[in-house]
């Protein structure tokens, strides 16, 4: 069994961290905005958090597709919290436009176009506005 790579490290530039969970920017060229909501702990299924751990979580998750919301204003948001191939307990919010390399598809589908490098750089651009806009709404919580 190989160790877990969430574990291991943080999974993307740690944005806040508390002792429950970490928000993560991940560094995912084609999809700039990608966050990563990520439970410090080694927990493999939301039901083994209790009550209060998973409402703080969804929280946090909300907190952050709004901000990418109001930083990125996407054609769509999407929020997936899998694990079949990182079995511990995180969540992606990705902000999905129509011309990103992966829509309509899943953004672990296949690839359908390459973004144009300026829209890239644009939306990039963005990324320390969406950082501030984070910790902003995650402070409050």
């Amino acid at each position: 069994m190989q160790p877990c790579s969430l574990c291991a490290d943080d999974g993307g530039t740690v944005v806040l961290r508390d002792d429950l969970l970490r928000v993560v920017l991940v560094d995912e060229a084609d999809l700039p905005g990608f966050v990563r909501v990520i439970v410090n702990a080694h927990v493999k299924e939301m039901s083994d958090l209790d009550a209060a751990a998973r409402g703080r979580l969804m929280q946090v998750v909300f907190a952050a597709e709004e901000a990418a919301r109001e930083v990125f204003a996407p054609l769509k948001m999407n929020l997936a919290s899998l694990g079949n191939m990182v079995p511990h307990v995180h969540w992606h919010v990705v902000p999905r436009f129509a011309d990103d390399a992966f829509y309509p598809q899943a953004i672990w589908g296949t690839r359908q176009r390459d973004t144009r490098p300026d829209v890239l750089a644009a939306r990039r651009a963005l990324l320390p506005a969406l950082r501030l806009r984070l910790q902003e709404r995650i402070g409050r919580l």
